[in-house]
């Protein structure tokens, strides 16, 4: 097996986890933060940019959560 194999399996089974990631956050309405990013397809760091353009989060006692459709309307809203 050559080193280019190697990097092509790796590569599939980073693919295969944020698929996965993906999936796991399509059923739930509250999702943390990061998985809020991976369900927008975006970094976390441009989830918080979303965030100073009015992306709404909801925070209690300092845990912070962020809802699917709130999500969804925000790039609803944004797209042109």
């Amino acid at each position: 097996m050559h080193i280019e194999d190697l990097k092509e399996i790796v590569e599939g089974l980073n693919n295969l986890k944020k698929d996965f990631e993906k999936k796991l956050t399509t059923n739930k309405e509250w999702m943390t933060l990061k998985e809020g990013a991976a369900y927008a397809g975006v970094s976390y760091n441009t989830l918080m940019k979303f965030r100073l353009e009015r992306l709404k989060v909801a925070e209690i006692d300092g845990v912070k959560r962020i809802s699917k459709t709130e999500i969804d309307n925000f790039l609803i809203e944004n797209s042109f």
